[in-house]
């Protein structure tokens, strides 16, 4: 038994502690720290349908199991050090509702002493709890976080429950279209005509091509949780894989799919994220506290940044959440040379590339295979760019800088740029475990 282990310490039952451990000497007195990323993880994700692998499992019950495996992966970690239990979901309803933060870690079994909260920022939203916790831990307030996000499609549809003001249309505040996803990457195809459909089906083939060798190479596996799952039909199993990807898939058969959003138009099942269930979480930590616990380092938080755009091209955000980042980080995109970027929809990424002058099949893009592949569980998705840019750090120590960004309903966008500690020039805390060990086997 570890105490890291909340699980195991509460069933042999030793008390848990009711006081939040006292603060660092080197948290009271140094201003601004270096905020690291320790560890990631994810569960395997759903299709969100009746007969997906999710459909008789609780969305908060995803999230558990989630940070239990999270928490048991770095015993290193006493869990009365955790300051905080940032959670996303987009809609925020049924099982996940009830401030899902704190639920979830009193459901975990964290520390009764461990506060936690709820945030939204539709897809942005487990990036939106690391980034937010993150300035928390730089200023010294907080020593080490955990952030994540959840989202259950198939109990809770985006938008289900929401009363959007009439204002929006009738005042024209934003167009029709903008309260519908698919419709924005129409829009955005409109926008820009050289965004054709046939780069976008090439790109989301391509995207199911590098998630199927990601995961033949053993890059994808060790980052998942494998979780209980119960049907009435099948009695209980075990999810231990992706369900969505589509290996194989090729032009000819995604050419002809059909066009839901509009009549004739570009945005498919083929070059779109699939409606997906599931959880993710991580663990942050200031760069001292980490090396005072012996923590893994796995990168190292450089800036972020979110920014709005015109609602009915949502899909356009991450273009100026990057420009600001970059510039907060002092660095240009020909610093980057990893991107992990969500793959909402294929002619979003295409914008982001054409506007930064990166070819579509860039290898430096993705290199896993993205969201068309392995779906997009909303709020959840933004630690899973995290996590995935995080192992490729370590694959690739001649890449100083790497960034994680996603476009987000309503018309935002957000960015995190990421140092990486294997690189010689790693300007970070000095005396970091940056070890190459990624598996998860601790």
């Amino acid at each position: 038994m570890t105490v890291a282990d909340p699980v195991t310490r509460a069933a042999a039952g030793a008390p848990a502690p009711t006081t939040p451990a006292p603060r660092t000497q080197a948290s009271r007195h140094r201003p601004v720290r270096d905020v690291v990323f320790v560890e990631g993880v994810r569960s395997p994700f759903g299709k969100a349908r009746p007969d997906g692998i999710y459909a008789q499992t609780r969305a908060d019950d995803l999230a558990v199991k989630t940070i239990r495996e999270l928490l048991r992966r770095r015993p290193e970690l006493p869990v009365e050090r955790i300051d905080e239990l940032a959670l996303a979901a987009t809609t925020q309803t049924g099982d996940q509702g009830l401030t899902l933060g704190r639920s979830v870690a009193v459901l975990a079994g964290l520390p009764k002493s461990v506060p936690g909260f709820a945030i939204d920022r539709m897809c942005a939203g487990a990036m939106t709890a690391v980034t937010t916790t993150a300035a928390n831990v730089a200023v010294g307030a907080q020593d080490v976080v955990v952030a994540g996000g959840v989202e259950h499609m198939g109990h809770h549809p985006m938008g289900e429950g929401a009363d959007p003001n009439p204002r929006f249309v009738a005042e024209k505040l934003v167009d029709s279209s903008a309260l519908v996803m698919g419709a924005t990457a129409e829009n955005l195809h409109d926008r820009y005509p050289h965004l054709t459909k046939e780069r976008a089906d090439a790109y989301g083939v391509a995207s199911q091509a590098k998630y199927a060798k990601a995961l033949a190479n053993g890059d994808v596996s060790p980052d998942l949780v494998p979780i209980a799952t119960r049907s009435t039909e099948l009695g209980w199993g075990l999810a231990t894989a992706d369900e969505l990807p589509r290996p194989g898939t090729t032009l000819d058969a995604i050419r002809d799919l059909k066009t839901p959003f509009r009549p004739g138009g570009r945005v498919t099942a083929g070059n779109a994220s699939p409606l997906t269930d599931g959880a993710t979480a991580c663990l942050l930590a200031a760069g001292d506290v980490a090396d005072e616990l012996g923590l893994p380092v796995r990168m190292r938080l450089v800036a972020f940044s979110y920014a709005g755009v015109d609602p009915e091209i949502m899909g356009f955000g991450p273009v100026p959440a990057t420009e600001r980042a970059l510039e907060s980080a002092g660095l240009t995109i020909d610093d980057i040379g990893l991107f992990e970027i969500n793959e909402a929809f294929a002619v979003q990424v295409l914008a982001f590339c054409d506007h930064f002058g990166l070819a579509d099949d860039d290898e430096r893009i993705n290199q896993y295979g993205g969201a068309i592949a392995m779906g997009h569980p909303l709020a959840s998705s933004g630690v899973r760019l995290m996590t995935q840019l995080a192992r490729q750090f370590a694959q690739h120590p001649e890449v100083r800088y790497g960034l994680t960004t996603m476009c987000v309903g309503l018309g935002m966008g957000g960015t995190v740029v990421w140092e990486n500690p294997h690189h010689a020039d790693y300007s970070g805390h000095t005396s970091a475990d940056t070890s190459t060990a990624t598996d998860g086997e601790n």
